[in-house]
This record gives C-alpha cells, sequence and structure tokens, in this order.
C-alpha cells in the first residue's frame, strides 16, 4: 500500500527510503557473492548469501515499522529474492563443486532457479489477493503461522549445506557431485511443494518464557561467532527436521499460508 506521502507527491523523509536501501544493498551483496564465486572465494561468497538473508529479514518489517510500504518497494524485494536466493547460491555451488558435470549440473542450476522464480510469483500472486481481501474487509481464512513450501531464503541456506558443511569440517567437497546437483533439485521441488513449514513471524512466546528464549539468543550467537559453519549445519538440520514434521503433519487437515 502506498503512504500517503507517496501519493501526493511530497518529499520523503531520508529514514523512509532505509529499507530500499537495505533491498538495494541486499543486491549488491547477491552480485558480490557471484563475483567471489567465480574468483574461487567461496567462503566469502557464502557469506554474503548470509548477509542477504539477514537484509532481507529487516527491509519488509522496517518499511511496516516506518510506514513506507509501497508497491516500488514490494517489486524491488521480489527482485531481490530472485537473485540472492534463487540465482546466486545455485551458481556458487555450480562453480565450487559441479563444473565436471556441466550440462547435467547446469539443467540442476536451471530447475532450482525456475523453482524459486515460480514460488515467488506465488507469493506475489497470494499476498496481493490477501491484500484485496483486507481491503473489501473479507476474512482471509487462512493461518499465517506455516508457509506453503520453504521460502526462498531458507531455501538458499539449505541448498548451500554441502559448501557449509565442507567448510564445517573438511574444507573440500564431501558429497558426490551427482547428490550435490541432486540435493539442489530437490531443494527447488520443495520451494514450490505444498508442504507447510513453520512461520517464525506469527510465533508468540509467553512473558514466562521470554527469559529462556533471549539465553537462548544468546547461546546461539555465542556459537556462531565461534564455530559459524558448524552451527549454520545444524540450523540447516533442524529447519530439515521441521519440514519433515510439517510434511508428515501434513496429511492431517491444516490451514497453512500460500507464501
Amino acid at each position: 500500500m502506498r503512504p500517503s506521502s507517496e501519493k501526493s507527491g511530497a518529499d520523503l523523509a531520508l529514514i523512509q527510503l532505509l529499507p530500499n536501501a537495505l533491498t538495494i544493498t541486499a543486491i549488491c551483496a547477491g552480485l558480490s557473492a557471484i563475483r567471489f564465486g567465480v574468483q574461487g572465494n567461496y567462503v566469502l561468497a557464502v557469506q554474503l548469501i548470509l548477509l542477504a538473508c539477514v537484509l532481507d529479514g529487516l527491509d519488509g518489517r522496517l518499511a511496516r515499522l516506518l510506514r513506507s510500504s509501497s508497491p516500488m518497494g514490494a517489486e524491488l524485494d521480489s527482485l531481490a529474492d530472485f537473485l540472492n536466493f534463487g540465482v546466486a547460491p545455485p551458481l556458487i555451488l555450480y562453480f565450487w563443486a559441479l563444473q565436471d558435470m556441466r550440462s547435467a549440473a547446469w539443467i540442476s542450476v536451471l530447475i532450482y532457479a525456475v523453482c524459486c522464480v515460480v514460488r515467488l510469483a506465488r507469493f506475489n500472486v497470494n499476498d496481493r489477493a490477501e491484500a484485496e481481501r483486507a481491503k473489501n474487509g473479507d476474512a482471509a481464512g487462512e493461518s499465517g503461522s506455516f508457509f506453503t513450501g520453504i521460502p526462498s531464503p531458507a531455501g538458499a541456506l539449505l541448498v548451500l549445506l554441502p559448501m557449509t558443511l565442507s567448510f564445517a569440517f573438511h574444507n573440500r567437497p564431501i558429497m558426490p557431485d551427482w547428490m550435490i546437483a541432486a540435493h539442489m533439485v530437490l531443494i527447488g521441488f520443495l520451494m514450490i511443494s505444498r508442504i507447510p513449514t513453520w512461520s517464525f513471524k506469527t510465533t508468540k512466546v509467553s512473558r514466562r518464557h521470554v527469559k529462556y528464549l533471549l539465553v537462548g539468543v544468546a547461546i546461539f550467537a555465542a556459537a556462531l561467532a565461534t564455530y559459524a559453519w558448524t552451527t549454520l549445519v545444524v540450523l540447516c538440520l533442524a529447519y530439515i527436521g521441521m519440514v519433515i514434521w510439517g510434511l508428515l503433519r501434513g496429511r492431517k487437515p491444516i490451514k497453512n499460508k500460500g507464501n
């Protein structure tokens, strides 16, 4: 929804441009990740993808907080998601371990990228439909506690799991090339699947348990600072477990969000 200041053509405060600035920074991080992947600096390339994930989690929330959301910002965010999570991660994987497979590996890159863009298109359509229903005063009838399929930032982290495993333990590919390519295709299909996956956005914590959550966050931050790659591997494995839980629970009637 376009803010009133944008509708009237009035000037925007600089702070209201901060969300779009974060999105542009995320795009620069994704493009730079591809550059460093081509140059063989894979650790920095993955770190830049992680930075893009963090910025992606901040820009939308900041835009809502500042009431500076706009159609242009939404489109810019969607394009940034495709670049950072649908293009950069499979290309980095391809440069890292799959060039010997050539055509077969490139097909897996294309499949993942197409799955990501289809997912983002589906999310945009559903998001606009929900906004239209809210505008008309209709009940959405869906729960925001679940995504449909794996979100694209999570897909990017999961598809890079072979690299983070390598960085954490042997600093070289520890999976056969064909398995990495198959893993890439599997993650792509999970993004466009109908599997309900838990959304952290709507999770609420009891006041009695806030202190435990804060301690957990502190422990996670310390582990990430000390054992960054191992912590990311554990985080990805935990998320995979959550996806499996969603798949099993998905056999029962459940309301989920069409993200």
